[in-house]
């Protein structure tokens, strides 16, 4: 992210907080694809992965006054939408329910086919993701797909740097295990 870009996020939030509804149409608009494909790589359900988008940003417009402008807004935004994935996480174990249709694949929005999709090598790399524990799948997904720093996801997790570079070293050694047939 440039610093022009973070500018504009804190000005935005300045100016929501100020009551300007129309900044928080501009963080959408500049957060919405991000935090959508962090959604969907995270609990892998395209349907509730915007379901969450939304409730995300209307909690940034509930609690913007929480904000601290010295802040990233990046940082802010995805530790809302971290918690709301624990919170869903936490209610499908109250209330586990079954797919209509297991079989059906959901089309990740920013895959570049739908062939690339039934891909066997991607399936099993999400499949491997997805199985494994939720901090070190929220430390691969923040880092490699949404490409921040140890210091930023530390910061969304509220743990310290070291502890996200070996959440990402212990996850890097699982998914070698349940990978090893496509490393050769």
């Amino acid at each position: 992210m440039t610093v022009e870009a973070a500018e504009s996020d804190a000005a935005d939030m300045v100016a929501l907080q100020r009551g300007d509804d129309h900044a928080l149409d501009r963080l959408m608009n500049r957060w919405q694809a991000p935090l959508r494909a962090f959604l969907y790589r995270s609990i892998q359900d395209e349907a509730t992965s915007l379901d969450l988008a939304q409730e995300t940003f209307i909690r940034v417009y509930r609690n913007a006054r929480r904000f601290r402008p010295d802040s990233r807004f990046s940082t802010w935004l995805f530790a809302i939408a971290l918690n709301l994935v624990r919170d869903r996480a936490r209610q499908l174990r109250r209330r586990p329910t079954e797919p209509l249709d297991p079989t059906r694949e959901i089309a990740d929005p920013n895959a570049p086919s739908i062939s690339a999709e039934r891909d066997e090598r991607t399936a099993a790399v999400r499949a491997a993701i997805a199985e494994l524990p939720e901090d070190l799948r929220t430390a691969v997904v923040l880092f490699e797909y949404d490409e921040l720093s140890h210091a930023e996801i530390a910061e969304i997790v509220h743990a310290s740097p070291k502890a996200v570079e070996t959440r990402l070293y212990r996850a890097r050694q699982l998914l070698k295990k349940a990978l090893g047939k496509y490393l050769g």
